[in-house]
């Protein structure tokens, strides 16, 4: 049940303060419908001066361990994945998502494997929504080359001929950026490797690992350009947009961006969920929103309650965001199936939205996200593994032993810290 913490008065103190600091948003009009509308009139309803910073995606990590340092600083705070590593300065979020549960159902089975510490108990963020990971591809090409993208196999053949006869090459990151992170990790899942086990244990090194390194090399020799290697955040939406590829892992933002600046690529774009491997098909959510919310921070039950509220408001949200942000909590959001729908001059382009949740996994599947591997992922061991392949610096065996060695102490790390 929902304790009072959650909603003590906010007129206590006559008006009050709340600060937040989130990544600035890749979706414009969304940023301006949540710091000119949403935040405005939640505080003018609570009484509370909510004051919002928006920074660049690779700032806030950093500014957190500032705030961390000094023990004060913004009482809420926006970060693309969950950020298990601060467990022991956040509050336990349990309540928050507990009643959102109450209020609007079960959250999907990733959030939690996202957000819960199994060892300690611990919700050691909110996450608020998942950027969906998709296929961006240029349609016009794979249906000249005589296939669709559905299948890592078929990425493969059928991309070799794109580039080839079309001059379109397969764009994905091999760089030490987030994209490549996740997208090699999808990768991975879909060959049955990963990280760790279900039970927190190590386990990259296996045959599995060597057979997704011998295929990304193959992919990457016949399929793409070598400036994948060197790749930013920005790097493959800007190749698509420029209609210099044929094919991407992305989110929603790469085709929004080509509707709103009717660039010539965009009649030609088209979305689909993640390719099948020998071991099935999926892989982590591209992003999964995550709010923390300090020990130190100075106005939790304000931090507490804006969640709350933010989330009975989603529905805008998702409108604002162009699909970009999508629920956590399928019920606060009852009208996808027509909010999908509604969209016109491309009909049925973003019904693959639908069921697209039911394929997604957490950065630590089969087991819990935690704070190795979110260590992992944070020092780009993944994506390193893959570039060393398959740029000829190191076999796959190489590699694969190279950053197994890196992994191993990370987990025992936080293994004897008690946090795994």
């Amino acid at each position: 049940m929902f304790t009072p913490s959650l909603v003590r008065s906010q007129t206590a103190a006559k008006t009050k303060t709340l600060r937040i600091m989130r990544w600035k948003n890749f979706v414009p009009a969304f940023e301006v419908w949540f710091n000119d509308v949403f935040v405005k009139n939640w505080g003018a309803e609570n009484d509370t001066n909510v004051i919002v910073t928006n920074v660049g995606l690779g700032q806030i990590e950093q500014l957190a361990v500032d705030e961390i340092a000094r023990q004060e600083g913004h009482d809420l705070l926006l970060f693309l994945s969950p950020k298990p590593s601060f467990e022991d300065h956040t509050i336990d979020h349990r309540e928050i998502h507990e009643e959102c549960e109450r209020r609007f159902g079960k959250a999907h089975p990733f959030v939690n494997q996202s957000n819960v510490n199994p060892r300690t108990g611990v919700h050691h963020g909110f996450i608020e929504s998942f950027a969906p990971t998709l296929l961006t591809y240029r349609k016009d090409i794979w249906d000249a080359v005589g296939t669709i993208p559905d299948t890592w196999d078929n990425i493969r053949k059928a991309g070799r001929a794109a580039k080839l006869l079309h001059n379109a090459p397969v764009g994905i990151s091999l760089g030490p950026e987030h994209n490549a992170e996740h997208s090699l990790r999808a990768l991975m899942a879909t060959f049955g490797c990963s990280v760790q086990n279900e039970g927190g244990r190590p386990s990259l090194a296996s045959q599995n690992t060597l057979e997704a390194l011998k295929f990304g090399k193959a992919l990457f020799e016949e399929t793409m350009q070598a400036d994948v290697l060197n790749w930013r955040s920005t790097s493959n939406n800007l190749a698509v947009l420029a209609g210099d590829v044929s094919l991407t892992i992305d989110t929603m933002s790469i085709i929004r961006a080509a509707e709103a600046k009717t660039l010539p690529v965009e009649p030609h774009l088209a979305l689909a969920t993640l390719p099948e491997g020998p071991f099935g098909r999926g892989g982590p959510a591209y992003a999964t929103n995550t709010y923390v919310i300090w020990r130190f921070a100075q106005n939790i039950s304000g931090a507490q309650k804006f969640l709350l509220d933010y989330m009975a408001a989603f529905a805008d949200g998702i409108i604002h965001s162009g699909f970009q942000s999508m629920p956590s909590y399928p019920g606060t959001v009852p009208e996808l199936t027509d909010l999908v729908a509604a969209p016109k001059g491309r009909s049925g382009r973003y019904d693959v939205l639908l069921n697209l949740a039911d394929g997604l996994t957490n950065l630590g599947h089969p087991g819990h996200s935690n704070a190795a591997t979110d260590e992992v992922l944070n020092q780009r061991i993944i994506s390193k593994m893959f570039a060393q392949v398959a740029s000829g610096a190191a076999t796959p065996q190489n590699a694969m032993d190279h950053a197994q060695a890196e992994i191993v102490p990370i987990f025992q790390k936080w293994r004897d810290a008690g946090k795994i």
